[in-house]
């Protein structure tokens, strides 16, 4: 979100992810209390311009293996 300078609201728009949702995915990552599901994580990418792999990553979730 700050690399691409949006935010929670903005991101909530472009996604559809209530923007309360989005803030505590930023602030406490895969480690948190709420913890994003993978359709919210692609959703998230896409919204964001980056690859899937880089956001799982940085939400330290594991990739899957390509099939």
């Amino acid at each position: 979100m700050h690399r691409r300078h949006l935010t929670a609201q903005a991101l909530a728009e472009r996604t559809g992810i209530r923007t309360p949702r989005i803030r505590a995915f930023a602030q406490d990552g895969a480690s948190g209390p709420v913890r994003p599901t993978e359709q919210e994580l692609a959703e998230l990418a896409d919204a964001l311009g980056l690859p899937l792999s880089e956001v799982l990553h940085a939400a330290q979730v594991p990739v899957p293996a390509p099939a």
